[in-house]
């Protein structure tokens, strides 16, 4: 007897962080013997709708169920973010109809308040399956239970709500993942919480199982790691889709861009990632057997391309040659903006940014260059984060003297800062997206050792279970020497705080005053120390951003070269 196929078309994105505007990318491209820089511009969300418009009149053409999915973070990332607060990204997204989106962190990030809004916003269902909500205050301004096109958990089950899809003469479920790390790394409600992601899957899948569904689409916010924990932990997932850890996935190396395998299988469950910032799009031809498993997987994810290339030095035939092998490259794509769509952005979201790319703060003489971590290039990590850091302390200061240091986290700071002139946009839409309040507070040293080192373990797994290399700590007044290969609880070297231009010992018993983000005083990412403080005050009217505004703005430049603040050996020598 022939079991029949079932089979569907997809198209997929993640983490796009507001980037409804084509993206800046620079490509390395091969020529006789040399590298050939190349830039040029990929994606945005005229050139998906396009792509999208396409890809559904090819499923209609070829009788195909066609699925659109989000793998999470449509928030932060942009001025249209901080300017329009969610507004515009559901405004497009529901131009692009996705037929659902699984809830990311960054979605989170200013507590539930925008998230509903966002939600109530938006035309397709929000998946965020181990959201668990059956502590919600039902009186609260913005209840999100009480929103119907989101689908968290069933306490009185444990398992994730889902959605079905007609697949043949069966049915497709769709169940939304995100991580249960949520209260650590993002700022939901007190009364929200997360359950474990790999249990509430494992329920789901089993229940699932039990009604005679087996085609299960998992879309996650979990990380490739937590993907691949995920598969190899849940037996019955069909197919990942996934979101969180920006990663391209396919053969990019020809292009100077990352070669991670495409549609990789852990446990028999394909995974998929489409990168990040709209840059590309995943597009993908599944057949499942009659059991659920993967049978046939084609596809790619692609970049989207314009004509306007910026091709480094060579003659006309070297410029020829090297857009030949950009045309021919299995993984480009050269769409054109849909009409009306980038229409949308242009008219209605564009013109109240425009202005805010032509404001000028100060000058960079050199490029800054922005890790996370300290690396043997750059023995001293970021070269962003310290005057981030600089310009809190400094600010604060100007408010109340009393402040003796800054300490902000790694991740705080998104990107290098290029030579040359430095804009409003610049700061507020990319390097420092977060609208966070700036928090002083008063700590005994003792607590000040502890945060420095649980964040510094967090960053880097060392020993522990981490968060990602945005907990680590740069710092301005505060100075520290870390070494990781001495035992826990003595990595911290030595710590002092600038008092009359010298650096003086911190006493464990003295109390310190200090000034960080409202994110990293709250005790996230392995900050948890700093709950320890014997007070903390919002300092009005001071955000993370706007100290960096206000303190570039008086110096006019970043010329000074800022002494290193610490030192750092990490737990592999």
């Amino acid at each position: 007897m022939h079991t029949p196929a079932y089979c569907l078309q997809l198209a997929h994105i993640n983490d796009c962080h507001s980037n409804f505007d084509p993206v800046a990318l620079s490509l390395s491209v091969p020529h006789e013997n040399t590298m050939v820089r190349v830039g040029c511009h990929s994606g945005g969300y005229g050139r998906i709708a396009t792509l999208l418009e396409q890809a559904r009149e090819q499923a209609q053409r070829n009788n195909q169920r066609f699925l659109f999915l989000h793998g999470g973070d449509t928030f932060q990332g942009t001025l249209y973010f901080n300017e329009f607060k969610g507004r515009a990204n559901a405004r497009l997204l529901n131009m692009l109809r996705p037929d659902a989106m699984v809830l990311g962190n960054h979605e989170i990030d200013s507590g539930n308040a925008p998230l509903y809004r966002f939600i109530e916003a938006i035309d397709f269902p929000m998946l965020a399956g181990n959201m668990d909500l059956s502590g919600e205050d039902p009186t609260k301004a913005f209840p999100l239970a009480r929103l119907p096109n989101l689908y968290c958990l069933d306490s009185s089950t444990g398992c994730a709500g889902v959605i079905k899809h007609p697949l043949g003469d069966r049915e497709l479920a769709i169940v939304g993942i995100t991580l249960d790390q949520m209260s650590v790394i993002a700022r939901p409600d007190p009364d929200t919480e997360f359950a474990n992601a790999v249990e509430t899957c494992e329920r789901t899948v089993a229940a699932l199982k039990a009604q005679g569904i087996d085609h299960i689409l998992v879309l996650s916010h979990l990380g490739l790691d937590g993907d691949r924990k995920l598969a190899a932990s849940v037996d019955g997932i069909s197919l990942i889709v996934g979101g969180h850890s920006h990663t391209l996935m396919g053969d990019f190396a020809g292009l100077g861009l990352s070669a991670v395998p495409w549609g990789e299988r852990v446990n028999g469950t394909p995974i998929l990632h489409a990168g990040k910032y709209a840059e590309t799009l995943g597009l993908a031809s599944i057949c499942f057997d009659d059991k659920g498993q993967v049978t046939s997987l084609d596809g790619a994810n692609y970049l989207m391309l314009d004509e306007h290339l910026v091709i480094d030095g060579g003659d006309e035939m070297t410029r020829n040659a090297i857009i030949a092998k950009l045309k021919a490259h299995p993984n480009i794509l050269w769409p054109a903006q849909h009409t009306h769509v980038q229409q949308v952005i242009d008219t209605e979201f564009r013109p109240a940014i425009r202005a805010l790319d032509h404001q000028v703060l100060a000058m960079v003489p050199r490029e800054l260059v922005h890790t996370r971590l300290p690396s043997k290039a750059l023995p001293h990590g970021s070269e962003v984060a310290p005057w981030v850091s600089r310009a809190m302390y400094e600010e604060s200061r100007i408010l109340d003297g009393a402040v003796q240091f800054a300490l902000h986290n790694a991740g705080g700071v998104r990107q290098s800062l290029s030579r040359g002139q430095i804009t409003l946009a610049d700061v507020l839409g990319r390097l420092l997206p977060f609208e966070l309040p700036l928090v002083k507070y008063a700590i005994e040293g003792q607590y000040l050792f502890e945060a420095l080192e649980s964040a510094i373990n967090s960053a880097t797994n060392n020993s522990v279970v981490g968060t990602g290399a945005g907990s680590f700590p740069y710092t301005f007044g505060l100075k520290y020497h870390y070494d990781g290969r001495r035992p826990m609880g003595e990595r911290v070297l030595s710590l002092t705080v600038a008092q009359n231009g010298l650096w003086v010992p911190v006493k464990r018993q003295q109390v310190y005053v200090g000034v960080s983000s409202a994110y990293t005083a709250s005790g996230k990412e392995g900050y948890d120390a700093l709950a320890c403080c014997h007070w903390q005050e919002s300092i009005d009217g001071l955000t993370l951003p706007g100290a960096f505004i206000r303190f570039i703005q008086r110096h006019g430049e970043i010329a000074d070269e800022l002494a290193p603040q610490l030192s750092y050996v990490s737990h592999l020598g």
